[in-house]
């Protein structure tokens, strides 16, 4: 029987998982829920658009032309499903839909390049119309050239909050503000670990006087107050407060935001790997040996769905993970080709440390929620009522607060509350967030046609 290997997501891990399952003489099923591969981070263009790869990614441009191209040309050697939700995993089978029909696919070996998403906190107001991810935003000038408003801010802290709103100035959008809550004097301690990839921390320099020379307003250290508008018009304006103290007000009609990333774990969790809390980021994390194999057999995670190592790492763990996988089958694995990603995979993980420290999760705001504030916005769930479930339901933990409160069931399962909601359980609590522990992943992971119809591979 021929050897049996699925590759989800066609981002830049899953393009070099592929490469080199194919190099290896192996016919991967590679599945992807977009249109045309590239992931998140090089997402490609409609077709008949024509903007440059300079254009669309900047500095990037020579990167994502190389994935795009090492993908098209593996085409003829692969089984690419486009368009298609994995929203199961078990008993050696990958539960993939598409086009109304579920479909069972076998494999001997998953390798799981499923990305990140991006991490929020709870703000007053940002449930209102116009409220976006960085991502969502990322999304609408990529694949829909357009602006989410006539007049943008950016609040959130990480380097994708300086790229993409440096997109939107490129794109020519009325950028107001970027307003990070992370301290300027954590950038400065992060120096050292930043300065493992000195390209991309000069990238992350320029980017930020970039935006100053456009006329955009950058502040750091700021803490939300509040996204001001109605349920009618949607959002008018925002509010925070300077690092001195001083109350400032933006009129705008659209926010992106976003906490730098975390990674899209579900699939990994249906797929039984075994987690364990990463204090640095303060959140749980798929435990992988060096080259990505987890603790499930023939389970095998790299790039941001793993651990937020960035779009460069994801090449490498994405290659990394399928010799890993190639080995354990039995195939010849070049020695030196591991030695040489290994090495660049530690970098990495230094400038992620870098990153971590530069740019913190900001747990003691989140922490502070007001009762008022919706926290899950799938289901209305405001901070209160799930502080409610702690107090008078005795809720110990995030899935018995789930339970009582309905925090984290809506159609995201806790992928943009998830985070916060341990936060605030486990403030009340007067415990260690990792004590709160976090939701569980449930199948289907994404909702999926009640009326869809299976078939058998």
């Amino acid at each position: 029987m021929s050897e049996r290997v699925v590759i989800i997501g066609a981002g830049p891990a899953g393009v070099r998982a592929a490469e080199a399952v194919v190099r290896a003489g192996i016919r991967p099923v590679v599945i992807d829920e977009g249109s045309r591969s590239g992931g998140q981070i090089y997402r490609r263009q409609p077709e008949g658009f024509k903007r440059s790869y300079e254009t669309l990614y900047g500095s990037e441009a020579d990167r994502a032309r190389a994935v795009h191209e090492t993908f098209d040309a593996l085409l003829p050697q692969i089984d690419y499903r486009p368009e298609t939700l994995v929203w199961n995993v078990a008993e050696g089978r990958v539960w993939a839909a598409r086009a109304g029909e579920t479909e069972a696919i076998p494999y001997d070996r998953l390798i799981v390049c499923s990305g990140a998403t991006d991490r929020l906190a709870p703000v007053p107001g940002w449930q209102l119309a116009g409220c976006y991810s960085l991502g969502g935003s990322q999304v609408a000038l990529k694949a829909q050239a357009c602006s989410i408003g006539g007049a943008v801010v950016f609040m959130g802290t990480g380097p994708l909050l300086y790229y993409v709103a440096s997109q939107y100035v490129k794109a020519g959008a009325n950028v107001v503000a970027v307003l990070d809550t992370s301290p300027f004097a954590g950038r400065v301690r992060a120096l050292p670990k930043l300065a493992e990839q000195p390209d991309l921390l000069w990238q992350g320099v320029t980017l930020t006087f970039g935006l100053i020379r456009a006329g955009v307003t950058v502040l750091s250290g700021i803490t939300p107050v509040e996204i001001s508008g109605d349920p009618q018009s949607g959002i008018s304006g925002v509010t925070v407060r300077t690092a001195s103290g001083d109350v400032r007000q933006f009129d705008c009609d659209a926010v992106a935001m976003g906490w730098h990333l975390r990674p899209e774990t579900q699939i990994a969790d249906l797929a039984r790997a075994s987690f364990a809390f990463d204090p640095r980021t303060r959140q749980w994390l798929p435990e992988i040996d060096g080259d990505g194999r987890s603790s499930a057999p023939g389970l095998y995670l790299a790039g941001d769905g793993a651990k937020i190592l960035g779009a460069r790492s994801a090449e490498v763990t994405g290659e990394l993970a399928a010799l890993a996988a190639l080995g354990d089958m039995g195939h010849a694995v070049d020695k030196d080709r591991r030695c040489y990603l290994m090495a660049q995979r530690a970098r990495y993980v230094r400038f992620a440390e870098g990153l971590a420290e530069a740019f913190p999760w900001p747990h003691q705001f989140v922490a502070d929620t007001a009762d008022s504030t919706i926290v899950c916005r799938c289901e209305g769930v405001t901070a209160g009522t799930l502080r409610a479930s702690v107090s008078e339901a005795f809720a110990t933990e995030t899935n018995r607060a789930k339970a009582f409160s309905r925090v984290g069931m809506g159609r995201c399962q806790g992928r943009y509350c998830g985070n916060a909601s341990a936060e605030i359980v486990s403030a009340l609590r007067g415990e260690a967030v990792e004590r709160a522990g976090r939701l569980r992943g449930q199948a289907p992971v994404k909702p999926i046609p009640v009326g869809t119809a299976r078939t058998d591979a």
